[in-house]
């Protein structure tokens, strides 16, 4: 008998080992071909699967008394429904469409500021002052046609009762009707050029009762927000439109998610379509959106488009520049059997592991070929059936211990 037949009958002979107090047993022993007095106990049955090493020595298992078995949990394979996802890289941006650069309406020098950057504001709340020549203007035409205005209806009454007792000649009142029309749409034009400036009506009615002009604009919000950006300052001279704007105000209860979606998975987009959306900040959070826009064009260069969707964020947790994943469901679900991550070992070579038992006392290391990972199981493709017993918890130690057997 050769040196190699020696090594075999002895391995064969010392099967029993001690590992960590439990007693594992490696089983199944044999021989690779051509080697004479080796004991083939390749187990022939479709429950069981061989994973031989590259010299085809051994079928990898392990025998364990009841007490020892009842240390490792056991469960059937079961079978579950697996989303077909996409998942896509982006980032949490501000919602354009609810975000608004505050300008005067006309050029003019800030006088004061009231909020900060930062400063949650409500609709119509002040956020600066102005100094402002053109308001001047505005009010001191307003006081004008006013003055017009209640002259010519003052000649219009007078003329009114003249033609009565044929006092005057009738063009004599068409001419007085004509300047008390003009002179009232005067008085409007020039009321509704206040209105630009922010003026209300009493505001305007104390201008004309007054006879006073004010030269200061207040600048008011637009929208429900916060201030996300202010370059205001005291006497700082603005203009509508010339960036800077003095002051940003945008709704962060819904935000926009920027995802580049690979070409590929464009058939899988729509309008409207709900996508979940996950940020670092916040591990194993998960935020809802929809889809409201898919990019026109395909970015040449890395072949993805630009997909944006809105995310309801009313607690104001998500903020523009965090990085995010986008998951999107690309099409039906389907069932397959699934196995836990705990029950799953990951060779060496990349192959993915399962211990399968048909008796509660042998536990027989098979290869699986898998799909997805979703909610803490993996899809198995091929390898295992539905409802064959599977070690759940404690495969890893198992492969551990027969790693250190078999040295």
């Amino acid at each position: 008998m050769n040196a190699r037949q020696n090594f075999l009958v002895s391995s064969a002979i010392c099967g029993v080992l001690v590992l960590g107090g439990l007693g594992v047993r490696l089983a199944g022993f044999r021989a690779a071909p051509g080697t004479a007095n080796a004991t083939d106990v390749t187990d022939k049955s479709p429950n069981t699967a061989h994973r031989h090493r590259r010299d085809d020595l051994t079928t990898q298992s392990v025998d364990l008394s009841p007490a020892e078995f009842a240390k490792f949990k056991v469960e059937p394979i079961t079978e579950r429904s697996f989303n077909v996802l996409r998942e896509a890289v982006g980032n949490i941006a501000f919602n354009d469409e609810m975000s608004v650069q505050v300008y005067p309406p006309f050029q003019g020098k800030i006088i004061a500021v009231f909020a900060r950057a930062g400063d949650a504001v409500q609709k119509g709340a002040p956020l600066f002052t102005i100094d402002s020549p053109d308001l001047v203007q505005a009010e001191s035409t307003l006081i004008s046609t006013a003055g017009s205005l209640n002259l010519t209806t003052r000649v219009l009454a007078r003329a009114r009762l003249l033609i009565a007792v044929q006092g005057i000649a009738q063009k004599d009142l068409e001419q007085a009707v004509s300047d008390q029309q003009a002179a009232e749409g005067g008085h409007k034009a020039a009321r509704d050029a206040l209105r630009i400036f922010g003026k209300t009506d009493a505001d305007m009615d104390r201008i004309v009762a007054d006879r006073k002009v004010d030269s200061v604009l207040m600048v008011r919000s637009p929208l429900n927000g916060q201030v996300t950006a202010r370059s205001a300052a005291p006497g700082l001279l603005v203009q509508p439109g010339t960036a800077p704007a003095p002051y940003t105000v945008s709704d962060l209860s819904r935000v926009w998610m920027i995802a580049n979606v690979a070409e590929m998975d464009i058939p899988a987009l729509r309008l409207g379509q709900e996508v979940q959306v996950a940020v670092q900040a916040y591990p194993g959070r998960v935020f809802h959106a929809h889809i409201t826009n898919v990019g026109a064009a395909v970015d040449p260069n890395t072949r993805r488009v630009t997909v944006r969707s809105e995310v309801n964020d009313p607690k104001h947790e998500l903020r523009p520049g965090m990085f995010a994943t986008f998951v999107i469901r690309a099409g039906k679900s389907v069932r397959s059997p699934a196995a836990p991550l705990a029950g799953m070992v990951r060779e060496g070579d990349g192959t993915m592991t399962l211990w399968v038992t048909t008796d509660r006392r042998q536990l027989i290391k098979r290869t699986v070929h898998i799909g997805m990972q979703q909610d803490g199981y993996w899809q198995i493709l091929d390898g295992v059936k539905a409802g064959e017993l599977v070690a759940t918890e404690g495969a890893l130690f198992l492969n551990n211990a027969l790693t250190e057997a078999s040295r």
